[in-house]
């Protein structure tokens, strides 16, 4: 076996363990039962909408009812010619004392989702906030572990684990295989395992207090990667710490292509490079053994070297459904996990485009991504439903 092959696979076996251990941390931090708040404060959950995700009405109405005495919810679209706008004032009609409906007042930046939660945070009624992506459905206690995290002084942001559900096309799939096998159970193993802080954005819970303290939302406003800048800002600027809730959430997706997938991770991959410099992110590699392993068998394209690809293929798949079983009801079948080792190849070569690229497309324009994830300004572009003039401003 040549030696070029045999580091790549060194390599894939301590990427392996690496993967074991982030998986064995995620089983028994969400084995544990969340903590019960002393006191229920007041919440606002700000839910920033751009078009009709699947499911979005149902994603809505898994937060009408949650166990908790205190709280509201605020959607929030960019105008009311977005397609998502009808949806949301059915549920302000259909829970009056629950939903209301802001449209984003001004664009304070090039971040469009920091722009509609700025305009969120003003109208919000309450000292807690809680951002929630509109694909998220959660449990019923859902806040009142938010609630009880924040109890905690030095607890600055509460993040959650993500679980897929609901995936009925490929690219759907495989990003669910992805958030299980890697995406959650590396949050959950960094903060165990590395003591490094992780923000999710698809839930992220703070004090109102906290955030102004950072400058508001206006403080990430020309950053791609919010969550995680906000994350390193509440240890660096504060001092305190990122909590990461026990209860996973649900991310609902169901009519990925392969190449939105694709698409996804490949921009992924340039903020995760500009986020934390080019020598951490290229030793990222070390996590995709698959990767590894085929770079292997082409390296020697022996019988030993394909049956180690084989081998690794197997155990990454195996390791994933581990995963899936701890953060989903019935984790995924068989044929779904024989797929694992294709999505790994296709995040490699996702992870090979953050390797030379500084550009994304994001939401019909290319943006020049710096260090940091700060970005450059695009030439203007309405979104497909906003051709005809400009956003209202208005709330209810």
């Amino acid at each position: 076996m040549a030696t070029l092959a045999l580091l790549f696979l060194v390599a894939a076996s301590v990427g392996l363990l690496t993967i074991a251990a982030q998986h064995l941390v995620l089983w028994r931090h969400v084995r544990q039962a969340p903590s019960v708040p002393r006191r229920t404060p007041p919440v606002s959950i700000l839910k920033p909408l751009c078009g009709v995700d699947d499911g979005l009405a149902d994603n809505l109405a898994s937060f009408a009812d949650l166990d908790y005495p205190d709280y509201e919810i605020v959607l929030g679209v960019r105008s009311a010619r977005d397609p998502a706008w009808p949806v949301a004032r059915d549920a302000a009609r259909r829970w009056p004392g629950r939903f209301r409906v802001a449209v984003q007042r001004g664009e304070p930046g090039l971040n469009p989702k920091v722009n509609q939660l700025v305009t969120l945070a003003r109208a919000a009624r309450n000292d807690i906030l809680v951002v929630s992506d509109s694909n998220v459905r959660v449990e019923r206690g859902y806040l009142a572990e938010i609630a009880a995290l924040l109890e905690d002084d030095r607890v600055g942001l509460v993040t959650h684990p993500i679980a897929g559900v609901g995936e009925a096309r490929l690219g759907s799939l495989m990003d669910h295989l992805h958030l299980a096998g890697s995406i959650t159970s590396g949050v959950v193993g960094a903060k165990r395992l590395a003591h490094r802080d992780i923000v999710v954005g698809k839930s992220m819970a703070l004090r109102r207090a906290d955030l102004d303290a950072l400058g508001g939302f206006e403080a990430v406003k020309d950053v791609l990667a919010e969550d995680y800048v906000l994350g390193l800002m509440i240890g660096d600027v504060l001092g305190k710490r990122v909590a990461v809730a026990h209860r996973p959430i649900q991310d609902v997706g169901a009519g990925r292509t392969l190449g939105e997938f694709a698409a996804r991770y490949r921009r992924w991959g340039v903020l995760q490079r500009q986020a934390v410099g080019p020598a951490l992110y290229a030793a990222q590699a070390l996590l995709n053994p698959v990767l590894l392993a085929s770079a292997a068998a082409l390296a020697s394209p022996t019988a030993a070297t394909l049956g180690a690809l084989a081998g690794i293929c197997t155990a990454k798949a195996a390791l994933d459904g581990v995963a899936g079983r701890v953060l989903r009801p019935g984790g995924f079948r068989f044929a779904q996990l024989a797929l694992v080792p294709v999505k790994d190849l296709v995040f490699g070569a996702a992870w090979l485009h953050g390797l030379v690229r500084r550009d994304v497309v994001w939401r019909g324009n290319r943006l020049l991504v710096t260090r940091g994830t700060r970005i450059e300004a695009p030439a203007a572009r309405a979104l497909p439903w906003e051709a005809g003039g400009g956003a209202a401003a208005t709330s209810s």
